[in-house]
């Protein structure tokens, strides 16, 4: 389906980018800073603003960069109420159901049904049968996460953000975990906050606005110290991605094969000996 996004020019910067720089950046407020009131106040200057903007009016069949911002404010909002430390209790693992769930489910109940625009879609199958170069990078992903996962993960002990998983039990927990949270991060990050940028500024500009978003969930969730240095070529790469497949079962695929590996290394490096003979760290 042909999208206003797709038909219509978008600037790689104008007066709305203020307001969704503000919007984004509440987003390492919350997750980065750890500092809510923050949060909420960029929030809210980047949605008074943007209604400012557009207080003479939308153009007919132009999408509300309003309504567009407030739909990235309330998934941000819903994930920022509940810790984002790793943890694999009973408690912890519905805590993170309703709220990454709801972070999804709300902005595009409120898109379809409140704004009546369907914003938001989620394309699983896209294109269409995938190329040759699609086959080759999820073979590539593999290969990058095992050269570089372990070293990341063990030589800058950002393995210790996650508990210590060293029975069955735990180590299904974290296996579920991993890939649901990944999956979570492409149907919010790139089928929401990509989705709705892209309405409003050009690629380049919307890619680099998620990306703010992203990584800095990302942190909060464990991968600190230079994690960012692996995140942030991630993120925009699942964007760019994106773009060239229409897929959201692509990217689904790509990133639940990086966490294939990331949970690999955790069982790696908090029980040693289990898996020693497959990575090199």
């Amino acid at each position: 389906m042909t999208t206003h996004a797709d038909v219509a020019p978008r600037p790689l910067v104008s007066v709305g980018s203020i307001p969704a720089l503000l919007v984004c950046l509440a987003a390492p407020a919350f997750f980065v800073l750890e500092q809510p009131w923050l949060g909420w106040v960029l929030l809210a200057a980047g949605l008074a603003i943007a209604f400012l903007i557009e207080r003479d009016g939308v153009r007919a069949k132009a999408p509300s960069l309003t309504r567009d911002l407030s739909l990235i404010a309330v998934g941000m909002l819903i994930v920022s109420v509940i810790p984002l430390k790793a943890e694999l209790d009973n408690l912890a693992m519905v805590r993170f159901t309703l709220a990454l769930g709801g972070a999804v489910l709300v902005p595009y109940v409120i898109s379809r049904w409140v704004y009546r625009d369907r914003a938001i879609a989620f394309p699983w199958r896209g294109g269409g049968r995938w190329t040759f170069w699609q086959w080759g990078w999820l073979v590539l992903v593999l290969v990058l996460g095992w050269l570089i996962l372990p070293f990341y993960f063990i030589t800058s002990d950002v393995y210790l953000n996650w508990p210590v998983v060293d029975t069955p039990d735990l180590i299904a927990r974290l296996f579920v975990g991993v890939g649901a949270v990944g999956i979570w991060d492409e149907l919010f990050f790139i089928c929401t906050c990509f989705a709705l940028l892209r309405r409003h500024f050009a690629d380049l500009s919307a890619n680099a606005l998620q990306a703010i978003v992203f990584v800095s969930f990302l942190w909060e969730l464990g991968y600190q110290a230079w994690g960012p240095l692996l995140t942030i070529p991630f993120a925009l790469l699942q964007a760019l991605i994106f773009l060239k497949t229409r897929s959201l079962g692509y990217v689904v695929t790509v990133h639940l094969l990086f966490d294939a590996v990331v949970f690999g290394v955790l069982v790696h490096a908090h029980s040693p000996g289990m898996l020693d003979a497959i990575f090199l760290v």
